[in-house]
C-alpha cells in the first residue's frame, strides 16, 4: 500500500468533522453525528494481525479501527436532501464481534453549523436499513420528513439485524416511499441498487459542475479496502457479491471527474482513487 503523509496518517484514526465540496450549483456536506470503534480482525475476517501491525495508522490507542458516523447533506436551489441519518443520541457497546462501541447525537448541531435545521430536510434517502444509518429517523425532529428506501431493501425489512429494529422500521411505513434503480430522487441525485451489504443496499450518484460524486454507503467500510477490495466486511449480507461490486467501484472511482464519499471513512470521507505504488489507494480530496 502506498505510503501516506503524516497529515493523512493522523486523519485515518480520528472521526471526521464537517467537510463540504461544491459540484457546480450543488453543495454536498458530510454531517457528523458521532463515531464507531470497530474490532479490525472480526470486521475484516480476511485480514491478519500482520496486516494491522503494518498499518497502525488506522487504529486508535485500544487497537480499534476508527470510523465516522453521520449523514450526507445535499443542497441545491434552496432545497435540502439528507442521505442517511446517523446513529442518533445514544451509545451502544458490544462485548465481542466487529462492533466495539458506537455513539451519536451530534447531527442536529452539525446541521446548525451548516445553516440548516431538521425542518429544512425534505427527504432522507437511506443507503440501507441498519441502525447506524437510521438513528435520527426515529426522532421527532424528523417527523415531517419523507423517507426514501430502495424497493428491495424495503421488501426485505423483516430480515433486519434485530427484532427491535424490525418493529421500529415498521413504524416508519407511512412516510416511506420506495425508489428503484436509476431513479432521480433529487435534482442531480440518482439511486443505484447494489445488493451485497444488504439485500437492497443503495448508492447515490450526485452530478454537477462536470463532476460526479458516488456516495457508496457501506459497500466499503474503510479506506484500507480500496487497496484490497476482496476484503469483505463481516456485516455484509453476501461477501462475494460485495467483493465483486467493490472491485468495480474501485475502478469507477479512479475515473476522471469522479469523487467518492465513504460515510465511515474516518476523517477522509471525500476522496479519489489513484493508482500508484503497489495498487489503488484512497486519496483524500483535500489532501
Amino acid at each position: 500500500m502506498p505510503e501516506l503523509t503524516a497529515h493523512q496518517d493522523t486523519r485515518l484514526n480520528r472521526p471526521s468533522g464537517i467537510r463540504s465540496i461544491q459540484l457546480g450549483d450543488t453543495k454536498v456536506s458530510y454531517v457528523p453525528d458521532g463515531d464507531v470503534r470497530l474490532r479490525p480482525l472480526p470486521l475484516l475476517p480476511d485480514t491478519t494481525d500482520e496486516v494491522w501491525a503494518a498499518h497502525p495508522e488506522y487504529l486508535d490507542a485500544n487497537g480499534h479501527l476508527v470510523a465516522s458516523v453521520g449523514a450526507l447533506l445535499v443542497e441545491h436551489g434552496g432545497r435540502a436532501l439528507l442521505i442517511d441519518a446517523g446513529f442518533g443520541p445514544q451509545t451502544y457497546e458490544a462485548p465481542d464481534g466487529p462492533l466495539g462501541v458506537i455513539h451519536g447525537g451530534a447531527l442536529p448541531q452539525s446541521l446548525a453549523e451548516l445553516g440548516r435545521t431538521p425542518r429544512d430536510i425534505e427527504a432522507v434517502a437511506f443507503t440501507h436499513l441498519h441502525s447506524d444509518h437510521l438513528g435520527w429517523a426515529f426522532r421527532p425532529e424528523f417527523a415531517h420528513t419523507e423517507y426514501l428506501v430502495a424497493e428491495p431493501e424495503w421488501a426485505g425489512r423483516d430480515d433486519l439485524e434485530s427484532q427491535e429494529i424490525v418493529e421500529r422500521v415498521a413504524a416508519l411505513a407511512p412516510r416511506v416511499r420506495t425508489v428503484t434503480d436509476g431513479q432521480e430522487v433529487f435534482p442531480g441525485v440518482t439511486v443505484r441498487i447494489t445488493p451485497g451489504h444488504t439485500v437492497g443496499h443503495a448508492e447515490y450518484v450526485i452530478t454537477g459542475g462536470g463532476r460526479r460524486l458516488i456516495a457508496f454507503g457501506d459497500a466499503v467500510h474503510s479506506p484500507i479496502q480500496i487497496d484490497r477490495p476482496d476484503w469483505s466486511s463481516a456485516f455484509d449480507h453476501d461477501l462475494a457479491a460485495t467483493a465483486g461490486h467493490r472491485r468495480r467501484l474501485v475502478a469507477e472511482l479512479a475515473e476522471p471527474g469522479t469523487i467518492g464519499f465513504g460515510i465511515h471513512f474516518a476523517d477522509v470521507v471525500f476522496g479519489h482513487v489513484r493508482h500508484d505504488g503497489d495498487g489503488p489507494a484512497w486519496k483524500p480530496l483535500d489532501a
